[in-house]
């Protein structure tokens, strides 16, 4: 069993709850996922993902941002451009978010939802 360990200002019980702080939640993995292929622009993200709002979808790429997670490149172009893209910190976390959703899908086949 691990020793708990506190990281900024909040205290995690072990590696994966750790983890989780970093992609978890709604929001962070369909963007990681977005982000995927390589830099995308912040109105083609919002295109890629149905129901996030421009509050939230900027919340979480700045969150993800503070995690290093993802890098913003802003472009000074007339009109400026920004494009969003991962960090190796985030591809290396791709594979992981793969083994869920394989394991997501399995636990939605055996629920009979599809």
């Amino acid at each position: 069993m691990m020793k708990e360990f506190l990281h900024d200002n909040r205290i995690f019980y072990n590696p994966i709850e750790f983890a989780m702080a970093h992609i978890g939640g709604t929001w962070k993995i369909p963007i990681i996922l977005c982000l995927r292929n390589g830099p995308v622009r912040y109105g083609d993200l919002k295109k890629s993902i149905p129901h996030i709002s421009d509050k939230m979808l900027f919340t979480q790429l700045r969150e993800l941002e503070e995690k290093q997670m993802v890098v913003k490149h802003t472009f000074s172009e007339k009109p400026p451009r920004v494009e969003y893209e991962l960090t190796p910190k985030a591809i290396k976390a791709l594979p992981l978010i793969d083994q869920f959703t394989a394991y997501g899908i399995s636990l939605m086949s055996d629920a009979g939802i599809i």
